[in-house]
């Protein structure tokens, strides 16, 4: 049977140099895709994977019959007995196709093939890798939608691998924009001598779908850096697409993942600007201790982080069964900072100073002494008290203990205060100033000698013009009293 197969192979070799010689397009397709069918009916996959190297190589070759060959034998690729046999004809193929232009759409779908038989083997590294090696942003005949599937199949191997610098660099590919276009209005009569666009494969999802995959593989590449307002905005642009509002079961999730990632999110004006339009929102009325959340943070008053946390803690631990996942793991960590935050900036628009103690009174940080040092103070104060206070040696251990001791502690007490207080100032979140020796914040501007030497003139302004009112009041009384008196 071998042989038999071999000679219909020479004869329809023998065919089809005598028409590539005489320059026929159709009879050269026709005698390229009868090798191919002969030898996938006999199931003879390594002389099918021989004669596909074989007839790309032949001199003068075709294109358009290197273009047919290729993809009569991709439809081979699924029915192929075992995995190496698989994994050989599409090594064939891609060798086949690699460096043609007119076979680089063909080529991209076989490396996607490949890199997917790698992924399941466990070999995330090898499949990212061949990936990575395929431009489809340059290909102008591949479908929009199936080009934004591949960077996205690449994107996500990507973070398999927990390459997060090469994943953002792919990611940059996609234009958020490009899933707003409407296909519809797409649809255009190519002009004469324009590159005609092929159609996506079956499997290649719609625009609104990697819409939704774009920003979900984007949140978990976020996720690795806790930004949580990026993490708000791709919620936000989930919440947006027009499957998920008409599903309620998918935009309640989704509307919770807003609201925890707000709460999360440092305080800046985009953050201010998005915990407004959610507090808008309609549909937030469906999940009221949200709305009740949100507001809280939006009203400025000091919160009670026990309290909160009392209230919210169901509601925190339920979101790991729910659609989207679990939160990130600093989660709970974030949200107490973010509640000590807010009560700061509350704080410092009520006050122009405050003490150290006070500020954690209304902060609700608990009291971290260094108990090394206390130890110190106790070794201070043990020689002090024994000490001769007659002798130099001895009063110089007395005042160690009494006064240097004291103020020293009072600095440790208040570090946690101190330590989120300077964090918000460094991101310029707030201005204040510290006086650590007597524990004081100040939240009162620097000002520059212009506003001082202003404000100076404007406030002797004021006082001049109430002296000038308290003298026509006291010569307004003066003469109502001596019109008395003559009377």
């Amino acid at each position: 049977m071998e042989e038999n197969l071999d000679a219909k192979v020479d004869a329809l070799l023998n065919v089809e140099k005598q028409m590539r010689l005489a320059g026929d397009v159709a009879g050269t397709k026709k005698a390229v895709i009868e090798i191919v069918e002969l030898c996938y009916k006999a199931r003879a996959w390594k002389t099918l994977n021989d004669q596909i190297v074989l007839i790309a190589k032949r001199r003068g070759q075709l294109k358009q019959a290197v273009t047919a060959m290729v993809q009569q034998a991709m439809q081979y690729i699924d029915d192929t007995p075992d995995i190496d046999t698989r994994v050989e004809l599409i090594k064939a193929l891609n060798n086949v196709s690699a460096g043609k232009i007119y076979v680089e759409i063909e080529r991209a779908r076989l490396i996607k093939k490949l890199a997917k038989i790698k992924e399941e083997q466990g070999l995330i590294a090898e499949a990212a890798e061949l990936m990575q090696e395929i431009a489809v942003e340059t290909f102008g005949a591949m479908a929009k939608t199936e080009k934004i599937a591949f960077i996205l199949e690449q994107v996500r191997l990507c973070l398999d691998r927990e390459d997060y610098v090469r994943a953002q660099i792919l990611s940059r590919k996609i234009s958020p924009r490009v899933f707003d276009v409407d296909p519809s209005k797409e649809k255009k009569k190519p002009k004469e001598g324009d590159n005609v666009v092929q159609e996506a494969p079956g499997d290649i999802p719609s625009l609104q779908e990697l819409k939704r995959i774009y920003y979900e593989l984007m949140i978990r590449y976020h996720s690795h850096s806790n930004d949580y307002l990026e993490i708000c905005r791709c919620y936000k642009a989930i919440y947006e697409i027009g499957s998920v509002q008409e599903n309620q079961s998918q935009w309640i999730p989704v509307l919770r993942k807003i609201c925890w990632y707000l709460v999360l999110s440092p305080h800046d004006p985009m953050q201010s600007s998005l915990l407004n339009a959610t507090l808008d929102d309609k549909n937030l009325s469906e999940i009221p201790h949200f709305r009740l959340l949100l507001k809280q943070l939006m009203t400025m008053e000091v919160v009670q982080w026990t309290s909160l946390w009392n209230t919210y803690k169901d509601e925190f631990e339920s979101e790991n069964n729910l659609l989207g996942g679990p939160l990130v793991p600093k989660a709970a960590e974030d949200l107490k900072l973010r509640i000590i935050e807010h009560n700061i900036l509350v704080v410092s628009k009520y006050y122009s100073r405050i003490t150290l103690k006070r500020l954690s009174d209304l902060l609700c940080l608990s009291l971290q002494i260094d108990r090394k040092y206390l130890r110190s103070t106790s070794v201070f104060y043990q020689i002090g008290i024994r000490a001769n206070l007659g002798t130099i040696g001895g009063l110089f251990w007395w005042i160690l203990a009494v006064v240097f001791g004291p103020v020293k502690e009072k600095i440790a007490v208040f570090e946690e205060a101190e330590k989120h207080l300077s964090e918000m100032v460094v991101s310029s979140s707030l201005i204040a100033k510290i006086d650590r020796p007597m524990g004081i914040v100040s939240f009162q501007t620097a000002k520059d000698s212009n506003e001082v030497l202003n404000s100076w003139a404007l406030n002797l302004e004021k006082l001049l013009d109430l002296v000038e009112k308290s003298c026509h009041q006291i010569h307004k009384e003066t003469m109502v009293h001596k019109a008395v008196l003559k009377a």
